[in-house]
């Protein structure tokens, strides 16, 4: 068990913690890419679509700004007990700006969730209904979570700047006992990370993006590439190579649950944009160049991701007590 309070603000600066992450990016990477892109297809299987999932944890988020800004602590097993959550109003336009989602669109998604009784109104007060709680329940998460904070403790281990790793179950109770703080921290990155696909790519579309990190998380997991040890800018480099076995409309519609007509659009669409390249047997791999336009983004967008993820792992290491702890 977790116990005694660290001292990483005198020991790992988040400066410190992005060179970790950067110089040591493959052996993080299938934990980092597994966590998102399980996120997203988990967030399209809710609702059908990852917008209006998106939209119901930014209005859950609310429970944890309040708790935040009035420094309470709230467990996992007591923030999803009987409960609805009351919000005084619905800001479309606010909610369309954080999240780069059309006004009209946020507030059709929102009809449809009102119409399910996810979200229902009392005079001028909106509820969340428990029903909306569990949708959002964090179990494939939490453990993907884990597993990710498991590896990153194992790399600080082998760096010296620890004295010992810890595995995935320790790690799981400590975030449960510190819930409503590290899944603000996780909605913060997520945030992020949708925001900067979305602006970067131009596509305004997440289902595109689960389907280009399938087809990511296929090259990744490929016979021995997943055993190299290479910085993130080696990574990247990496995955590019011809030699990758591609993987197919049908294997990337089973495993999002995105119907396959669509899944053929949005690969069509990333095809186009010459994000991946299709094989003569209709595989799917990645097709960017070191000097296309395309890695350009790609590798724009990951400076991005990185420097939040670094905030993410330094803030929630900070509050779960595992680094530098007995």
């Amino acid at each position: 068990m977790i116990k005694s309070i660290p001292s990483i603000s005198n020991e790992i600066d988040e400066e410190k913690i992005f060179k970790i992450i950067n110089e040591n990016f493959s052996q993080l990477a299938p934990a980092y890419y597994t966590l998102v892109t399980n996120w997203l297809i988990n967030a399209y299987k809710v609702h059908k679509g990852i917008d209006k999932f998106i939209i119901l944890i930014y209005l859950i988020n609310k429970d944890f700004i309040f708790y935040r800004k009035n420094g309470l602590m709230v467990d996992y097993d007591t923030f999803y007990r009987d409960k609805s959550l009351e919000i005084p109003k619905i800001n479309i336009s606010d909610i369309a700006k954080d999240l780069l989602i059309p006004k009209e669109n946020v507030r059709r998604k929102i009809s449809e969730l009102e119409e399910k009784g996810i979200i229902k109104r009392k005079g001028k007060k909106i509820f969340i209904e428990r029903s909306g709680f569990i949708q959002s329940k964090t179990n494939i998460t939490l453990n993907d979570f884990s597993v990710l904070v498991s590896k990153f403790s194992e790399v600080l281990k082998d760096k010296n700047i620890t004295d010992k790793s810890f595995d995935t179950e320790e790690i799981s109770k400590s975030i449960k006992e510190n819930f409503s703080f590290c899944w603000y921290q996780f909605y913060k990155f997520i945030f992020i990370f949708t925001n900067g696909w979305k602006a970067g790519t131009k596509t305004q579309d997440l289902e595109t993006i689960c389907v280009g990190l399938i087809v990511l998380i296929n090259t990744v997991q490929n016979r021995d590439f997943k055993n190299k040890s290479l910085d993130r800018k080696k990574y990247l480099k990496e995955i590019q190579k011809p030699d990758h076995i591609g993987i197919n409309a049908f294997s990337i519609a089973e495993i999002t649950g995105i119907p396959r007509a669509t899944v053929v659009r949005k690969l069509e669409f990333l095809i186009k944009n010459k994000f991946l390249n299709i094989s003569e047997k209709k595989l799917y791999t990645f097709g960017m160049t070191m000097q296309s336009k395309q890695f350009k983004v790609i590798s724009k967008l990951q400076d991005r991701n990185m420097n939040a993820l670094s905030k993410f792992l330094y803030r929630v290491f900070n509050q779960i007590k595992v680094i530098n702890s007995n």
